[in-house]
């Protein structure tokens, strides 16, 4: 999941003087941020530091970041003409500072761990550029996708295109794995996932599959849609902490690996708490392969380092005895 951010104070630190998306476009800051987790906490892969908005703008849906509200952009998409209007791109000249970074990084970590390389899925990034921002209800987004599906299939094949390039050319860049964030696409139901979204996601993973890079596919309260994202693709299936390790396994399958699934609140109680949780967890794993153990979704802002960092050092304990 996400590894940098607000919870530590070196990244705080850089946004005093750095916006995030000034972070994201300067190769040697997104390259230092990238680094700051691996430093401090044992982790056994470095994420790159990046946003799974960055595509927006090439294809014609500028947005910024708003402090204390989140990504706004600047035109929210309405219309089936606002859909069509919508233009693909080369991602190695638009986010050509995203490889880069990925170039130095590489060369940062020296092969001590991989970096897993990762993009917006479909639904999300039509998502955020329909809503114009957060949403509860996704109503302007299922309200096009319910009532002009040919221009929503157009829009989304349209991402599904770019965003598997983008993830072709982290790869050829040096990411180890490439991981497909479908952060709201749990507001979906099983049968509307299956006609909406899921022919993009296949192209998605179909686009890297040649590459024989690991894949992960992550989503957040995906309980009831399980199967369909590992229908679309993934060697790993992301698992939030809405549903236990097992059960959700079981719905996967065994020949699929699953990433998950810690409460990130947690880690703002008590430790014993936290290992208690860790504890059942690894006990539903059941040291079966494939399991990368790991957060429900990204650590809050407002998370103690020092959990972090114990809760590392409590996995690698229990898992390399």
């Amino acid at each position: 999941m996400r590894q940098a951010g607000r919870y530590m104070s070196e990244y705080r630190s850089l946004r005093e003087r750095y916006s995030l998306l000034e972070i994201c476009r300067t190769p040697d800051l997104a390259t230092e941020v990238t680094l700051q987790p691996v430093r401090s906490i044992e982790v056994d892969a470095a994420i790159l530091f990046s946003d799974l908005l960055l595509p927006l703008e090439p294809m014609g849906i500028p947005f910024d970041f708003i402090r204390g509200e989140g990504p706004a952009i600047e035109k929210p998409l309405r219309t089936e003409a606002d859909l069509n209007a919508v233009r693909a791109f080369e991602p190695r000249e638009a986010l050509a500072y995203v490889l880069e970074a990925i170039t130095q990084i590489k060369q940062a970590l020296g092969g001590v761990v991989p970096l897993i390389g990762f993009a917006g899925a479909p639904f999300t990034l039509a998502s955020y550029a329909i809503e114009g921002g957060h949403s509860n209800n996704f109503a302007h987004t299922k309200s096009l996708m319910y009532g002009h599906p040919a221009a929503w299939h157009r829009f989304c094949d349209l991402i599904a295109g770019v965003i598997g390039d983008y993830l072709v050319a982290q790869v050829e860049a040096g990411v180890d794995c490439v991981q497909v964030f479908d952060s709201w696409v749990g507001a979906l139901n099983a049968a509307d996932y299956r006609e909406f979204i899921m022919p993009h996601t296949k192209k998605i993973f179909a686009r890297v599959a040649p590459l024989g890079v690991p894949t992960i596919h992550f989503g957040v309260g995906t309980g009831a849609i399980l199967n369909e994202l590992r229908e679309a693709g993934g060697d790993v299936i992301g698992a939030d902490w809405r549903t236990p390790l097992d059960e959700a396994w079981d719905q996967i399958g065994p020949d699929r690996g699953i990433q998950g699934n810690l409460d990130p609140t947690l880690l703002l109680g008590p430790l014993d708490r936290v290992f208690a949780a860790t504890d059942d967890i690894l006990e539903r794993a059941g040291g079966r392969p494939g399991h990368i153990f790991n957060l429900g979704h990204g650590i809050l802002p407002s998370t103690p380092l020092e959990h972090v960092q114990a809760l590392a050092r409590y996995v690698h304990h229990k898992t390399r005895a």
